[in-house]
């Protein structure tokens, strides 16, 4: 009893009524910190659980339910529902209790008696104008709970009273025991989804999550039916749930167990490198510099280098290109778009094409000539992406521009030809020309490792500052 009694002392500040208007703001705000299912661990249980709640807490046995003095309205009510007690629930209702109060997951007392199956308690909820299609936080109505509890007269005469059953359907990453829900599940109704704003490009877009931006993938009806679309999906799950790093765009979480599903990411409002190069042209040598730190030293290599050291198996970019270089409102720049290629692996530091993936864009102008090749390789792919990336920068323009993707991968990738600067490189360091000369070295052998070009751009700045080049407008954030 007293342990009982110590739990509900810890919820009560957390449980509030729907009707109160006094309690809106609070209730709004408390509201949204319950929806995250990982926070659940204080909850008390009243008897059987929703039929869709994912986690199975285990419910207090009857000779414990008894109500302690301190409860407040929402919980006695919820109690004497449990308890199959009409009196006591229809002295409350008569002293002005919300017959639709709500408690922390959004279970009304009827939900309560439909989950327990006490009829009389249903019949009388129902004549206090209790919502009958009321839903819980994981959409569960009361006729659902009392169907998947067997119910059949509350559930009758819940359906004679026009109640809806929510449809489900079962997705192909739903799992058979509820406790093996990913920690990283969200409740799809956290989530308003609105076209896109063309900040985010490709298959995800702009929404909310809790009043937050996020970028959000939606996996589509057909693709939830394509075997070949679920496993890119779970794999690009599995590792941005590995890859957790503050220069790697974050992952926020997924919907798996509920249709369609999602995987969700921080927004990042200013777009990508490759559409503020097209709108800028060519940058300015103290800002290529300063982007060139800013993808190796604050993102690539605190985020690739991660990446790479990743254990057991090193993850290989192998898609590396301005478009999935993100800037925060910060200005700092990101790596998005790792774990979209499917590799077949061949040893520990060696990967190959999935022959079974079309996941790999054939135009894409930053894949280093192994990748397009369809040959054995290493990390160094993601290093040779990086040399044209710096390119770009100091160009203002994509490689052998205006050729077509097609010709100018013929050229860098079978030709062994790589672009011409036409820049005036007495503008840059020559250290920095002669980095991006080894990062596109056809042969990969030849390329250095993130942690060298780590050093080599260290030393440039270095040099730089020695020399008094940019004395006014080259400033090193930190």
């Amino acid at each position: 009893m007293e342990s009982i009694a110590a739990q509900l002392k810890r919820g009560i500040s957390r449980q509030f009524p729907k009707g109160s208007i006094r309690r809106t703001l609070s209730r709004q705000f408390t509201r949204q910190l319950s929806l995250d299912p990982r926070k659940t661990n204080l909850r008390f249980s009243f008897g059987r659980q929703s039929s869709l709640d994912p986690i199975r807490r285990s419910p207090i046995d009857d000779d414990q339910l008894t109500v302690p003095d301190n409860l407040d309205s929402t919980m006695q009510l919820l109690f004497m529902a449990c308890r199959g007690d009409t009196k006591g629930l229809d002295d409350l209702l008569d002293e002005g209790i919300d017959v639709n109060s709500i408690d922390l997951d959004g279970r009304t007392a009827l939900h309560i008696a439909a989950c327990e199956g006490h009829v009389e308690v249903a019949k009388l909820l129902l004549s206090r104008r209790a919502n009958i299609d009321a839903r819980d936080r994981w959409g569960s109505t009361a006729a659902a709970d009392a169907k998947y509890y067997g119910n059949t007269e509350v559930y009758n005469i819940l359906r004679a009273r026009g109640a809806k059953v929510p449809k489900t359907r079962k997705t192909p990453m739903a799992v058979a025991n509820p406790r093996e829900v990913p920690e990283y599940e969200l409740n799809p109704l956290e989530l308003q989804v609105r076209k896109s704003d063309g900040i985010t490009k490709g298959t995800y877009q702009v929404a909310k999550w809790n009043g937050t931006k996020v970028a959000v993938k939606i996996l589509d009806k057909d693709s939830s039916s394509d075997p070949e679309s679920i496993n890119a999906f779970n794999h690009e799950l599995t590792l941005l749930e590995k890859a957790r790093h503050p220069n790697v765009v974050q992952f926020v979480g997924a919907v798996t167990q509920n249709m369609p599903m999602m995987i969700v990411l921080e927004y990042q409002p200013k777009g990508d490198l490759g559409s503020y190069i097209q709108r800028e042209g060519r940058l300015s040598p103290s800002k290529v510099l300063r982007f060139a730190l800013d993808i190796a030293r604050q993102v690539l290599c605190w985020g690739m280098n991660y990446l790479h050291e990743c254990k057991p198996d090193p993850i290989i970019h192998c898609d590396l290109k301005p478009k999935n270089i993100l800037l925060d409102s910060g200005s700092q720049l990101k790596v998005a778009g790792f774990g979209l290629v499917r590799l077949s692996k061949i040893s520990p530091d060696k990967a190959k094409l999935d022959q079974s993936g079309g996941d790999i864009d054939p135009l894409n102008l930053y894949m280093a000539p192994e990748v397009y090749r369809d040959e054995i390789f290493d990390r160094s792919v993601d290093a040779y992406s990086f040399g044209l990336i710096l390119f770009e920068m100091i160009e203002g323009i994509q490689p052998f521009h205006p050729k077509s993707s097609g010709e100018a991968l013929k050229m860098m990738c079978l030709e062994r030809s790589r672009p011409p600067f036409k820049s005036k490189l007495k503008s840059y360091p020559p250290d920095l020309k002669e980095l991006i000369e080894e990062c596109w070295d056809p042969e990969p052998v030849v390329r250095p490792t993130f942690s060298e070009i780590i050093v080599r751009l260290d030393k440039i700045v270095s040099n730089c500052s020695k020399q008094g080049w940019w004395k006014d407008t080259f400033k090193l954030p930190w």
